[in-house]
């Protein structure tokens, strides 16, 4: 009888054993893997990151319960990125990459992988789709292109007098030279001469601010992660010569710039968060969505920096 009664409890033991490991099992299957590549450390590829995070919680996938997040920053070191995208694309499911070089990184090993990317300037340049609205690859995001118009109209409403404008970015930089060109462009057709001053890291920063001085009457930017990662020594060398700096991003003029108009990185990332769970919902499957703009962008003044360069912006009608 007991020998019976320790059969019976044996059975039962062993079966609850095999029920608990198909729900472990299940469980595991329900957690999805996403393997983030950032470029570089600065606020707005930080706050693109953070955006991508809260936008997917937003949206029902938390971090810990049906999503697991591998987070890589290449810290602007162009080696780093081969190595950690293959390892990326070894251990998750779905990718999302970080700026311009992180994306050609991944694009270039992800194979059919889903890729995700933000803070691209020019997707196409970059040889990462070949058409905006029809991407033939498994590959689509967000882009943030900036209004190079509006803000050279903000440049002549703030320094109506300014004729000569540097042009500073990181000439090494796909999204960077596809941006200038578009700078370019749009001064010129306001009848200002434009100067060139590139670099090719941080190092050549305070090389290149000194050589602009006397030369320029105010300096015009792009959505440039380098020039965004030292914007604290930008800003302040050019504070130090008189000179205002317009164009970029929010986050970099908001840290040490004068004005801009621009798009919040934190919305953009949370606007690439549900591009991902629409084909998360979709079951992984379908066409790849359209590559996306900046849904949100506003006027940004640094009433600070206005003050130090005595710089008047209350003509400037802010949002």
């Amino acid at each position: 009888m007991m020998k019976n009664k320790y059969r019976y409890w044996m059975k039962v033991l062993m079966l609850l054993l095999i029920i608990a490991g198909q729900m472990s099992v299940v469980s595991a299957e329900e957690v999805i893997k996403i393997g983030v590549l950032q470029y570089v450390e600065h606020v707005s590829l930080n706050a693109n990151y953070q955006g991508f995070i809260d936008g997917l919680k937003e949206l029902g996938y938390e971090e810990g319960k049906n999503i697991a997040i591998e987070y890589v920053n290449a810290a602007a070191d162009n080696a780093n990125l081969q190595s950690m995208s293959e390892k990326l694309v070894k251990n998750n499911d779905y990718l999302f990459a970080i700026a311009t070089p992180a994306a050609q990184a991944l694009a270039n090993v992800a194979g059919k992988a889903p890729l995700y990317f933000s803070a691209v300037t020019d997707p196409v340049a970059a040889g990462l789709v070949d058409n905006l609205e029809k991407p033939s690859k498994s590959v689509t995001g967000t882009i943030d292109a900036s209004p190079i118009d509006e803000q050279v109209k903000l440049l002549q409403q703030l320094q109506p007098k300014a004729k000569t404008i540097g042009l500073l970015y990181n000439s090494g930089e796909t999204n960077s030279q596809a941006e200038a060109k578009r700078a370019q462009t749009a001064l010129e057709k306001k009848g200002l001469k434009v100067e060139h001053y590139t670099v090719t890291s941080t190092n050549d920063i305070s090389q290149v601010m000194q050589s602009m001085v006397g030369k320029v009457d105010a300096i015009f930017t792009v959505t440039d992660n380098t020039i965004a990662s030292a914007m604290s020594l930008v800003g302040d060398l050019a504070l130090e010569a008189k000179l205002a700096i317009f164009g970029g991003s929010t986050d970099m003029i908001l840290e040490n710039g004068l004005a801009t108009y621009g798009l919040d990185y934190y919305s953009l990332g949370k606007q690439t968060a549900a591009m991902l769970v629409k084909q998360l919902k979709a079951g992984g499957k379908g066409q790849t969505l359209p590559v996306e703009s900046a849904a949100e962008q506003k006027l940004v003044i640094n009433e600070k920096v206005a003050a130090a360069l005595n710089i008047d912006v209350s003509a400037v009608k802010k949002e």
